[in-house]
């Protein structure tokens, strides 16, 4: 019955996340029939203005939305697992804070004028914000250990000093830009996919070959909810292990976070969804929050530049209006 409910949670996911694709597809500034899309799609008898609206702005945002909700679920249930702590999330440990600081000094430094040309020049910003990540990571590895071991609750209180730390600096330098790169700055940290191409798409897609590795192993997570002396009793190298675990939830978001920003409380509230559809089994788990994940982001995407119109509001920004109050509800429950 529970992998019946497993294969039903997943088909109705899927669907829903393709009814969300559709409505985005065809909903916006300039909206399109059925039709229009199919045809566009097929390349049957096609108009330019709708290649256009399709290929060029819409398709890439909702396949960069899809990709990166489906990565910061999935981190957000690892970091959870790792840590058995329930309010975890990819947020806490720094690492968004760390890739936010990286792309924001990349803004002030080249203040919108990039001289290169091509693949890199697109590239660039990304790079710098997987950089960033990756320089949060490193501080967080290095005042998280105690006696070669990775403590998890340690682990927490390191990556909230990392994450503000590194948000004061991005604070400072914010200040110092001029007008418009600020006003990019901010709305990109809020969590926006405006700026979604093709390029920042092939950009997620190596990081992606993470998930084969996160889901063969996802079954040691279930054994992470055992106390340490059981952990080592069943045969699991338990920092070996750990190490992977974070490292693959490590690269997700960081390359999540440049290409579409700091969108909140997708990893924190995604894997409770999922444990409530699912589960505790990670086996399980692990593919729910990922697709709870990405129907949030398409949702809230499609919710910011619809509902708002002719204004848009970021994807972030509407899923944390939904993400605080649930947030208040588990702290509720978790003290309950």
């Amino acid at each position: 019955m529970t992998q019946r409910r497993f294969w039903t949670v997943l088909t109705v996911g899927i669907l829903i996340a393709v009814a969300a694709a559709y409505l985005s597809l065809t909903n916006g500034t300039f909206d399109m029939s059925v039709l229009d899309v199919i045809k566009t799609l097929l390349g049957i008898d096609s108009r330019p203005e709708h290649n256009l609206v399709v290929f060029e702005f819409r398709l890439p945002r909702i396949v960069l939305g899809a990709l990166v909700g489906f990565a910061l679920g999935t981190a957000g249930s690892i970091i959870q697992g790792v840590t058995r702590n329930g309010l975890a999330d990819p947020g806490i440990l720094g690492i968004n804070a760390g890739a936010g600081l990286a792309v924001v000094l990349f803004m002030f430094l080249f203040q919108g004028v990039i001289t290169v040309t091509g693949w890199l020049g697109v590239m660039l910003m990304p790079m710098f914000g997987i950089a960033g990540g990756l320089l949060a990571t490193a501080a967080i590895y290095v005042f998280a250990k105690e006696k070669g071991r990775l403590d998890p609750q340690r682990l927490i209180l390191v990556g909230i000093a990392v994450a503000s730390g590194f948000g004061a600096l991005t604070m400072y330098i914010s200040l110092k830009m001029n007008p418009n790169d600020y006003e990019m700055a901010v709305v990109w940290l809020a969590g926006s996919l405006h700026n979604a191409n093709w390029k920042f798409v092939v950009t997620m897609l190596p990081w992606l070959l993470l998930l084969p590795i996160i889901c063969l192993r996802s079954y040691k997570l279930d054994l992470f909810q055992l106390s340490e002396d059981s952990q080592k009793s069943v045969g699991l190298h338990v920092e070996r292990e750990k190490n992977i675990f974070l490292l693959c939830s490590i690269g997700l978001v960081s390359a999540s976070v440049a290409v579409s920003g700091s969108i909140a409380f997708i990893g924190l509230i995604a894997p409770h969804l999922a444990r409530q559809l699912v589960g505790l089994r990670h086996t399980r788990l692990i593919p729910v929050s990922g697709l709870v994940g990405m129907i949030m982001v398409l949702i809230g995407d499609f919710i910011g530049k619809t509902v708002f119109a002719p204004a848009e509001l970021s994807v972030g920004i509407v899923v944390s209006i939904i993400g605080v109050p649930y947030f208040v509800y588990l702290l509720l429950r978790t003290r309950g």
